[in-house]
């Protein structure tokens, strides 16, 4: 009788914020055995409890900062790992064009830091968490990974400096396998309702800003610029949910093991979006359906570093990882709902 081999092991950074707990739960479920690294900055141990509820399996866990490479690296050894899904990092645009120098450090210093200790660890199996916001301004729509980086805000800067440090990595050395998935705007919950998009303090993101103003946590959502040249008026962007999401680094993961779609190629970039643009207020809408609830709203100024509107082109995750968004925005609204009204019961 033959013995299944063990499962392989992969470090999520950040593995209890929004996307990499849901990320967690996708890889279990796919047989990988998931390593936990957070430092908490903007996610709550909690999360680690409902995990482990939700599969009845336990998840190890390491408090953390991935710019502290000695810690990083004893993990990576410890634990046997041999990929790391990297989603650690901070992720509000106007919060970066507030500070500019703690997302430097924050972001790309804390990459080059987990690199080192994959290095000094001998593990080169890398899913980066990047960011459409790398593209810029449109020159034309939708996004497809051949559209010319040029990234108009500091946080989106540190997602391009990032994946130009990745690919001249991989140059250097063709051990690496490396994919960087540029995510479009994820939203929605797991089906559990226990795990969701929870940030600590004042939301910086539009559907956590709309779920608690739906609760009657915050009073009223800002709708920041109502003139631009949309269909509505309000910024138009690719949604997609967060498990989807999750399911699309599973893909990539996969991916890059020997001999598959990403096997012999050091460094390739892939869009994770639905192809789909909807507005502020088409989402504002949807949510209203879904929960029943009012989201009252007002207008304000643009912020710097918005774009009028954006969604992919994504052909080559469809191609490469035969993956593609399933979700609608409604199931979106409907599962976001679903966690908010769980977390209010306690």
């Amino acid at each position: 009788m033959s013995i299944a081999p063990p499962p392989k092991t992969v470090l999520l950074t950040g593995g209890l914020g929004y996307i990499g707990s849901h990320t967690a739960l996708a890889l279990h479920e796919a047989g990988w055995r998931v390593v936990l690294l957070d430092n908490l900055a903007n996610a709550s141990r909690a999360v680690l409890g409902r995990l482990e509820a939700i599969t009845g399996a336990p998840f190890p866990f390491y408090e953390a900062d991935v710019r502290d490479r000695a810690a990083v690296e004893a993990v990576l050894k410890g634990e046997g790992v041999q990929a790391v899904v990297h989603f650690a990092g901070a992720k509000a645009v106007g919060e970066s064009s507030a500070d500019p120098l703690s997302y430097f450090d924050n972001n790309v210093g804390g990459a080059v830091a987990l690199l080192q200790a994959m290095a000094a660890a001998n593990v080169r199996q890398f899913v980066f968490s990047s960011s459409a916001t790398v593209y810029g301004t449109p020159k034309y729509l939708p996004y497809d990974e051949a559209h010319p980086t040029a990234a108009i805000n500091p946080y989106g800067r540190t997602k391009l400096h990032i994946e130009e440090i990745l690919q001249d990595l991989a140059a250097s050395d063709d051990r690496w396998r490396i994919a960087a998935l540029r995510y479009f705007n994820p939203v929605g919950a797991h089906d559990s309702g226990l795990i969701g998009d929870d940030p600590n303090g004042i939301p910086n993101n539009l559907m956590p800003y709309v779920m608690r103003v739906a609760a009657g946590q915050l009073e009223v959502l800002s709708v920041f610029g109502t003139d631009y040249d949309t269909k509505d008026g309000t910024g138009v962007r690719d949604y997609i949910h967060v498990v989807d999401l999750a399911e699309g680094h599973v893909a990539a993961l996969e991916a890059l093991q020997p001999g598959r779609a990403l096997g012999e190629s050091p460094f390739e970039v892939v869009n994770l979006g639905s192809g789909v643009g909807h507005s502020v207020l088409e989402l504002v809408k949807a949510f209203e359906r879904a929960s029943n609830r009012p989201v009252p709203w007002k207008a304000a100024p643009r912020r710097a570093g918005d774009l009028p509107e954006y969604f992919a082109e994504p052909s080559k995750a469809k191609a490469l990882l035969k993956w593609e968004a399933k979700r609608s925005l409604e199931a979106m609204c409907a599962s976001s709902w679903a966690f908010q009204s769980r977390q209010a019961e306690g």
